[in-house]
């Protein structure tokens, strides 16, 4: 008896010092997101402005910006290389006098404050023409630097800017493709991103396309990009745990990686991924799989670490969508349908995250086996799923 109240007192000390450590790891609380983007036509080209806000939610600490610079990359067809840019930053400080000559002086966000930074973009095509032909997003990639009491990290966040945006499919352009006791429409946007609202998204593309008893679908990583649930690699601190861990799940797993695994953690904690991780183990001995991820939450299945997703996304970590159940709910009040978010791959494997209330789950899982929104970049992270 004496052994086994020693073994988990030992336990018990082991999984209070990693607790620990992750709460003390070195982490900013600085958190940053895009506002708005406005595109101004030029005569020999295209002005891009942008504002961007950082805020410390924390009630205490105070954190230095040093450095912040923007660092576009144009996406689209050949021919978009020609296309030169000019990038300024204008920090736009409440608290200090707004300097005109592109140079970011070292700034401190103090608790509970925000500040905003703008970002113009000057692209010029030399009368070329790629612009208007060529060129269909700018990847506004974010390089910026914390300093506080954790140190000195290294940060980036990307936003895209849609530059062309498809018009709604109309009625008479339709084409239902063939699903079991269904009809299947994949419905096409834009490059969607954290500059996009999920719900209006919904309304613009498929809203006047939906008829009573249609369900529309949404895929978990579209839904999650849009929440702005997603982060560079180089952002994450990995530990050693992590490090240890992802060394027992498979090569194509998305938690075959330190980051992916550290990203689980941050989330969850380490005492349940440890749990998870031994169980699971131990289940897989005896021929039941799939363990640890039932163990450890709905995130370790929908994590997506990079090439998981569509560029320029495939370079970042995904996350799951935040309270999807509330929105299918939310959405499904709006468009007066039923909506889902689902998780489908060329397998023929259906995951119904979430749904609203009366969704018929198993039409959509069998309507949806021959994944017809495309797992390549097709753009079509909306189906309408109409039964038949």
């Amino acid at each position: 008896m004496q052994v086994i109240l020693v073994l988990l007192l030992i336990i018990g000390i082991v999984v209070g010092l990693l607790e620990l450590r992750q709460a003390l790891r070195p982490y900013s609380p600085l958190l940053i997101r895009a506002l708005s983007w406005e595109l101004n036509e030029q005569k020999q080209g295209l002005e891009a402005n942008g504002w961007f806000e950082i805020y410390n939610p924390h009630h205490r600490m105070e954190v230095m910006v040093p450095e912040f610079a923007a660092k576009p990359v144009l996406l689209g067809k050949s021919g978009i290389d020609q296309i030169k840019i000019i990038t300024r930053i204008t920090p736009e400080h409440s608290d200090e006098e707004t300097r005109s000559d592109n140079y970011w002086p070292a700034y401190i966000v103090k608790s509970k404050k925000s500040t905003r930074v703008r970002v113009e973009l000057l692209l010029d095509d030399n009368d070329s023409g790629s612009i208007n032909t060529n060129l269909e997003n700018i990847w506004v990639d974010i390089h910026w630097v914390n300093y506080g009491p954790f140190g000195r990290l290294n940060r980036r966040y990307g936003v895209v800017v849609p530059l062309k945006k498809p018009e709604p499919l109309k009625p008479s352009e339709i084409y239902f493709k063939r699903g079991q006791n269904s009809q299947l429409l994949p419905i096409k946007t834009h490059m969607l991103g954290p500059l996009d609202d999920a719900l209006e998204v919904l309304r613009h593309y498929a809203a006047h396309l939906l008829n009573p008893g249609d369900v529309i679908t949404i895929g978990e990583t579209p839904l999650a990009i849009m929440q702005g649930r997603y982060q560079h690699p180089s952002s994450i601190k990995v530990d050693w745990l992590p490090r240890i861990l992802c060394s027992a799940f498979h090569p194509t797993s998305s938690l075959a990686t330190a980051c992916g695994i550290q990203a689980l953690i941050n989330l969850v904690g380490p005492t349940r991924v440890i749990i998870a991780w031994l169980a699971g183990i131990g289940l897989k001995l005896i021929g039941i799989k799939g363990g640890f991820y039932r163990l450890a939450g709905p995130q370790a299945r929908l994590i997506d670490d990079i090439t998981g997703t569509t560029p320029p996304y495939d370079q970042t970590i995904v996350l799951g969508p935040s309270d999807p159940e509330a929105f299918c709910n939310r959405a499904s009040k709006d468009l007066g349908i039923a909506v889902a978010i689902v998780d489908v791959n060329d397998l023929g494997r259906v995951k119904v995250l979430a749904a609203s209330k009366k969704c018929d789950k198993s039409l959509v899982k069998k309507a949806l086996r021959t994944n017809p929104a495309g797992n390549a970049n097709e753009q079509t992270p909306l189906v309408l799923v109409r039964p038949c």
